[in-house]
């Protein structure tokens, strides 16, 4: 590689090659594979996580979980879009298993004001932790409108990629989300 020369990023066709040869048990093209979209992954979990070692965590899982079920990729959309479902998926379990560790803080000791709500406090690229608290609530009693609604309003995916990633017919999609959106709202605003 000459100086001046900068690795090209692989394009989505690429990535989709590396992920069909790695599904038919390619190794090698697996560890490129990862390799390829470990920046892709890490930025999701950015997007969910709001501390660096946290989303570097759940990068490493999702990773894991790619290698581990690349056979659930179905080749008919792009392995772009189950990947960013399956890191989506990691990075709220990781939120979830750190939820679960945390012991409340004794406020006479660091003071009232010195730590931030975690529930209000805008994150990385706007997401907000009381976002997911919301989904959480969301997820008991609707499941079906949870994964279609962040995909959207988290990770801004097309209408088509998020119906053709879950199998099911566009209008429906749309009205996962019309209706997710219209019950975390009030979830969002403290109102619940």
């Amino acid at each position: 590689m000459e100086p001046n020369d900068v690795p090209h990023a692989p394009t989505p066709d690429e990535i989709d090659e590396l992920a069909r040869r790695a599904r038919e048990g390619d190794r090698d093209a697996l560890e490129a594979l990862l390799t390829a979209v470990r920046p892709r992954v890490l930025h999701v979990c950015r997007g969910v996580l709001p501390y660096s070692a946290d989303a570097e965590d759940a990068c490493q899982d999702a990773l894991v979980n790619i290698a581990a079920k690349i056979g659930g990729w179905g080749g008919r959309g792009r392995f772009t879009t189950w990947m960013h479902v399956v890191a989506v998926n990691s990075a709220r379990s990781t939120y979830r298993k750190l939820k679960n560790q945390a012991t409340p803080t004794d406020t006479m000791e660091s003071g009232p004001h010195e730590r931030p709500d975690p529930r209000t406090t805008s994150v990385i690229a706007g997401t907000r932790l009381d976002l997911l608290e919301a989904m959480e609530i969301l997820e008991r009693e609707h499941p079906q409108l949870v994964e279609p609604l962040l995909l959207r309003d988290v990770y801004g995916m097309a209408y088509d990629e998020i119906a053709a990633h879950l199998d099911a017919p566009l209008g429906t999609i749309k009205a996962r989300i019309h209706h997710g959106r219209k019950l975390a709202r009030p979830l969002l605003r403290g109102d619940a």
